[in-house]
């Protein structure tokens, strides 16, 4: 069965909000690492992690709004969620932030595959999908060389 444009529309704004949902988890997490850590290894926290999954948040939510907007659905009001409790450590933190943001990557990439934001017409927000996955593209990586120097 064929999609209309407004079921498609709405589709991508319910994954959209997923994925954006995840970020903020991730960003949570990452908050969460960041008072569990001493000076340093929390401004190199802050610098290689917290700043571009707070940018990617950002950027997502203001996305979803945008494109709600444009096409008169209903929007997401996201809400900051738990990291969970501070016994999950710094490290357990990250590793839940690298989780998060490869489930929104995973879900930014599948909107992209999907073909949906050429269907409906959107352009702006086909560039917001892949400014989006390259802010978070990095994460793994940048996690690795952190929660590598914590510790030591």
């Amino acid at each position: 069965m064929a999609q209309t444009t407004v079921e498609a529309r709405q589709q991508l704004v319910d994954t959209l909000a997923e994925a954006t949902q995840e970020i903020g988890f991730a960003l949570a997490s990452l908050g969460a690492a960041y008072e569990q850590l001493d000076v340093n290894h929390a401004d190199e926290l802050e610098e290689q992690l917290f700043r571009p999954v707070q940018l990617a948040y950002g950027r997502a939510r203001r996305m979803h709004a945008d494109f709600a907007g444009r096409h008169g659905l209903t929007g997401v009001e996201f809400k900051t969620p738990s990291p969970g409790l501070p016994s999950t450590g710094a490290k357990g933190f990250i590793d839940n932030a690298v989780i998060a943001v490869g489930k929104a990557d995973n879900e930014l990439a599948e909107l992209q595959d999907s073909m949906l934001p050429v269907e409906v017409g959107d352009p702006e927000l086909r560039a917001g999908l892949a400014d989006l996955r390259s802010l978070v593209g990095n994460v793994a990586r940048q996690a690795r060389e952190v929660v590598r120097t914590i510790g030591r």
